[in-house]
């Protein structure tokens, strides 16, 4: 009788979700807690690599995905494709020989956040070709994050299709290089927008589901930790370590004070989307 040996436990790994590094914005700014300042970015980079993590983009982060390499990494995401990531992160990154991915929006190369306009959000610059190119020049990955920023799950399934297959079509003609990573706009997606972009050639697709990705996820519908401005570092490494998402939420209270008050650690855990009603990417 033939014994299989059992397969050795993966560590599920961490992918984090940032949006722009650059000075706060006035409190009160709608979506203020997806602006990281560029000193808090470099502080939590330099405290992964002090951990012995190693940052990568999706491209490179994808034999760890797939089983094929083990180590301690971390996956880096930056949605959006601001330019404020090319002055401030991109520096940061270069330093540590961490990688990360841009997930960027097609149709808006070299403009600004037009979609966030509707409810408030200052203007803020969006890479054009030239940073695109420096970008990767430089080891970085660029991902595909639709034509428009659009919620596919607003859109009509035509088009749909077309803000994802085209997204990816009109990156790779501008940039001269193949696009393999997608990200879904505002973490917003069903079964058929998996299927689109699948059909659409990429190899990997992320959300904003709250988890790290398990050795056996569909790379097609990975979750990420998205980083708050209101994150604790010790929370967010604690995210990154830990099976953080398993555990019962603790009623943490500070001296003096009842136990249904919250700490800024409890705070984080209940996360800011559901006090501030933002989107995630």
């Amino acid at each position: 009788m033939t014994q299989t040996r059992p397969t050795a436990r993966r560590a599920p790994i961490p992918i984090l979700s940032y949006h722009q590094t650059d000075t706060l914005p006035a409190r009160g700014t709608p979506y203020r807690g997806l602006v990281l300042p560029p000193s808090r970015f470099a502080r939590q980079m330099r405290a992964l690599q002090a951990l012995g993590f190693r940052g990568l983009s999706m491209d490179d982060l994808a034999p760890y995905l797939r089983g094929e390499r083990v180590g301690r990494v971390v996956g880096l995401t930056l949605d959006d494709g601001y330019v404020s990531n090319f002055d401030h992160a991109l520096p940061v990154l270069l330093e540590l020989g961490f990688t990360a991915t841009s997930f960027v929006v097609s149709g808006q190369l070299g403009g600004s956040n037009v979609w966030d306009a509707p409810v408030g959000v200052r203007r803020a610059r969006l890479m054009n070709v030239h940073h695109l190119r420096e970008w990767r020049m430089w080891g970085m990955e660029v991902g595909a994050h639709t034509r428009s920023h659009v919620d596919l799950r607003a859109c009509d399934p035509i088009r749909a299709r077309s803000e994802i297959a085209h997204s990816r079509s009109d990156l790779e003609q501008a940039l001269g290089a193949p696009v393999r990573s997608f990200c879904y706009p505002y973490g917003r997606y069903r079964d058929e927008h998996v299927e689109m972009a699948r059909a659409a050639g990429f190899e990997m697709a992320t959300t904003s589901d709250s988890a790290r990705a398990r050795w056996d996820a569909d790379l097609l519908r990975l979750p990420r930790l998205t980083v708050w401005l209101s994150m604790p570092l010790p929370y967010l490494l604690a995210r990154t370590c830990l099976d953080f998402d398993g555990w019962p939420r603790p009623a943490l209270a500070r001296p003096g004070r009842s136990s249904g008050t919250p700490t800024r650690v409890a705070r984080a855990a209940a996360g800011e989307r559901a006090a501030a009603g933002e989107p995630l990417s």
